[in-house]
């Protein structure tokens, strides 16, 4: 089996989960010690922007593996 493939499925994976804990913002993972710590030095609305450009990177990178380095 091709292993690109698969890690793009896993990296959409990882943007669904990146983009719903932006949108839902649940308290378990909302406190998490390191996005405190993007919230204290980037402020709410900038850890939000900054979750949001980790999760188009990383989907970028899945459609990529899907279709330029296939």
């Amino acid at each position: 089996m091709a292993w690109k493939p698969l890690v793009a499925l896993l990296l959409f994976a990882y943007t669904a989960l990146v983009v719903w804990m932006n949108v839902v913002k649940p308290p378990k993972l909302w406190e998490m010690a390191k996005i405190k710590g993007f919230r204290k030095v980037l402020g709410e609305t900038g850890a939000v922007v900054f979750f949001y450009i980790w999760a188009a990177a990383f989907a970028v990178v899945g459609v990529l593996l899907l279709t330029v380095w296939a």
